[in-house]
């Protein structure tokens, strides 16, 4: 007997076109923010989610160096990363905004908000992160997502 209630991949298939989506992180608080984009890029909105087929949803987020965070952690919280022994090299939120690597507090939020595996690199893939309101992805016509905190 077949059981034909079983979950059917064929409406995932690699023939749809991709859908592009604009969002603008000016004054939207990063942790929010983050577990929404990581919802988006994993497809856990959409009804025929799959966990083991990666949605071809593209998103662009613009103004990323304009993300706040709440409380004082815009002095206090410290990000940091040393591969060798020798010294925690930090810093703190406000002194990566003022460098070009701004745009990795965003994009390591996202990062560690999706399911560990492989699959998890081709959902980060789908994300474009601008550190301002200018963005190359203007001929694709991204449609605007409403995000409210």
């Amino acid at each position: 007997m077949i059981n034909k209630n079983l979950k059917n991949n064929e409406d995932l298939s690699v023939n749809k076109p991709n859908n592009w989506y604009l969002i603008d992180a000016k004054d939207k608080i990063l942790g929010r923010l983050s577990s929404f984009l990581a919802i988006r890029l994993m497809g856990k909105h959409k009804v025929s989610y799959s966990d083991n087929v990666c949605p071809r949803d593209k998103i662009v987020v613009i103004n990323a160096n304009k993300v706040i965070l709440t409380g004082k952690k815009m002095n206090k919280k410290n990000y940091w990363h040393t591969g060798y022994p020798g010294g925690i090299k930090s810093k703190t939120y406000k002194e990566i905004l003022n460098s070009k690597n701004s745009i990795l507090v965003l994009k390591n939020s996202v990062r560690r908000m999706l399911k560990k595996g492989p699959i998890s690199k081709e959902q980060l893939k789908n994300l474009y992160i601008y550190s301002d309101d200018k963005h190359p992805h203007i001929a694709n016509n991204p449609s605007v997502l409403n995000f409210n905190n």
